[in-house]
């Protein structure tokens, strides 16, 4: 084969380039620490390295966003935790103000101090957050959730949505909760209404008898069975103080028109003590009543759901629905309001304390289950940063094993590429002096 002289010198130089660019490249990966300066250095191992990447930027997302709901949750408990201390303190003055020696005046002062406390909850429900978002507004974030109407009551205007964060590939938390859900949708335990019905008393005769609004204070045995029935119930007095409770409505004769339905079986035999002086207190069904007075015989109670707005002689009620939720600021308003009534007399008063005071801890435990969860929310929070942090420092351990450079290699195949050249470059200094007219000599 022969060779010319150009193409040896091309040769040469290309196998010089070569190894230079070998030694160059060797020594770049020394300098940088990498390994991989290139894809083509290592295809597999870049792809690898860039799905890598992507799981880090993603993970890293998902950080910002628990970062974000644990700022949101923990505000929002606070928030919550200040709730309760309010509303602590409005429990302690209610049971104030059921006491009997207090004059009007003192429980104006303590109607003085609910309606501070009033303020301070509206305050507290209509929170924002660091980015003035409404917290408990559902999706209406820039919405002011509870607003107080013309007639001191309240209403809830935002949504019953729950804002969330993904802070895993499958795994979204709630960064929220709706107002409507921990203050609004309170059990009313004042949703029943009671009255006195005369009419059947006979002519010239008078009773002393009263009848305290009925107070919902076991809500299972309300429920449970047997329950308390759905349309109400009737009591019947005797002149001796004996009473019994019948259910309504009730069944009469079509002919002669009396009562044809028994007593229930809990609701027979039952009577007021014997000094009139004493409230006596009757607790049926989940439903608690006090009577004052003395009966004579005749008296007709009728217990029902709703507002009861006349009990007609032949016996016709009527009534007005009622909700069976009452947020805990009405509920607050309606006992200022019976407070600053100079009209309301010591049983009005012990009636609208009594429904206080139930609703308030329905309303307590509202608060303490939202507390609860936003608790185990916050728990998934922490255990998602360490799963994060674990998948993330796996990571970056791959990511150094498939990047990095091995040193001790990397400095032995130096030295020898750098032999390899020098040899080279020699080796082309001699042949590029080689010629025909040193073998004519």
């Amino acid at each position: 084969m022969r060779i010319s002289t150009l193409q040896a010198f091309n040769n040469g130089v290309a196998g010089i380039q070569r190894n230079y660019s070998n030694a160059t490249r060797t020594q770049e990966q020394i300098s940088t620490g990498n390994r991989i300066l290139t894809p083509a250095d290592d295809p597999v191992a870049s792809v690898r390295l860039l799905q890598l990447e992507q799981q880090q930027n993603v993970l890293s997302q998902y950080n910002s966003n628990l970062t974000a709901a644990k700022n949101s949750l923990t505000q929002e408990e606070v928030t919550l935790n200040s709730v309760n201390t309010v509303l602590q303190r409005v429990r302690e003055l209610a049971v104030q103000a059921g006491n009997g020696a207090l004059d009007p005046q003192d429980r104006k002062s303590i109607a003085a101090e609910l309606g501070e406390r009033e303020d301070e909850l509206l305050s507290l429900m209509n929170t924002r957050n660091a980015r003035g978002e409404y917290l408990f507004a559902g999706f209406q974030g820039k919405t002011q959730p509870f607003v107080r109407g013309p007639e001191g009551s309240y209403s809830y205007v935002g949504d019953e949505g729950q804002r969330k964060l993904q802070i895993a590939s499958s795994l979204d938390i709630p960064i929220s909760d709706n107002g409507k859900s921990i203050f609004q949708s309170v059990t009313n335990a004042g949703r029943l209404d009671s009255a006195l019905d005369v009419s059947s008393i006979p002519a010239g005769v008078e009773t002393t008898l009263s009848v305290s609004k009925p107070l919902v204070s076991d809500e299972v045995a309300l429920t449970g069975a047997p329950s308390f029935p759905a349309d109400g119930v009737e009591i019947r007095f005797e002149a001796d103080g004996a009473f019994s409770i019948y259910a309504l409505p009730r069944q009469t004769d079509p002919v002669s028109g009396d009562f044809t339905d028994d007593p229930l079986p809990d609701g027979i035999n039952l009577k007021l003590d014997d000094d009139a002086k004493n409230s006596d207190q009757l607790v049926f069904r989940g439903v608690t009543l006090h009577f004052d007075g003395e009966a004579v015989g005749g008296e007709r109670v009728v217990v029902m759901p709703g507002t009861i707005t006349n009990v007609a002689s032949d016996g016709t009620i009527t009534a007005e629905s009622v909700q069976n939720k009452q947020g805990i600021l009405d509920t607050i308003a309606n006992l200022r309001s019976a407070l600053e009534d100079p009209s309301t007399g010591n049983t009005g008063v012990r009636d609208a304390v009594a429904v206080a005071l139930t609703n308030l801890d329905h309303g307590m435990v509202s608060v303490d289950q939202a507390r609860g969860n936003i608790g185990a929310r916050l728990n998934v929070i922490e255990t998602s940063q360490t799963d994060n942090e674990d998948v993330a420092l796996v990571n970056k351990g791959v990511q150094a094993e498939l990047r990095e450079l091995d040193y001790a290699e990397a400095l032995s195949r130096l030295s020898m590429q750098t032999v390899v050249l020098e040899a080279a470059q020699q080796s082309y200094v001699k042949i590029a002096g080689l010629s025909l007219f040193n073998v004519m000599r």
